[in-house]
């Protein structure tokens, strides 16, 4: 199985795609070492932030375990457009409009393929020396 995995720093984001099964078993929250993922990584602390499934659902760090499950969300975290009352039910409670949404489990397992993460210690590479470089682009008149 690979993991798509995103590395940010100070707005930047290191991209890096991991075959194994070395990440299975741990939950949004954790912190690893970043050679779990790259030998470029090498001395780097990482908390895992956030992941994402094959079908796209969210992971949330409040569902335990890998399993879907569908939990009611009001706007924020998992949910990104605020609910209206046509077409999907939601819920009126005292906190406003909610509505219930299938999620992901915080625990990474077979069926994750997108994990979020950002760097807590930085270790012997700086983390811009890592990022691909853009290449200068060359000056070409266009023809019209």
């Amino acid at each position: 199985m690979a993991f798509k995995i995103n590395v940010s720093h100070a707005g930047k984001t290191y991209k890096a795609e991991v075959e194994g099964e070395d990440l299975v078993g741990t939950m949004i929250g954790d912190k690893i070492e970043g050679s779990l993922i790259s030998g470029d990584l090498a001395g780097y602390e990482i908390e895992i932030t956030g992941t994402s499934d094959k079908a796209g659902f969210p992971g949330l760090p409040d569902v335990k375990g890998p399993q879907l499950k569908r939990v009611l969300l009001s706007y924020g975290r998992g949910m990104h457009k605020k609910p209206k009352k046509e077409g999907r039910k939601p819920v009126a409670t005292p906190r406003g409009l909610r509505l219930r949404k299938t999620v992901r489990g915080n625990e990474i397992s077979a069926n994750t393929v997108q994990i979020n993460s950002k760097v807590i210690k930085e270790g012997h590479k700086k983390f811009h020396d890592l990022l691909p470089k853009k290449e200068a682009a060359a000056e070409t008149p266009k023809v019209a």
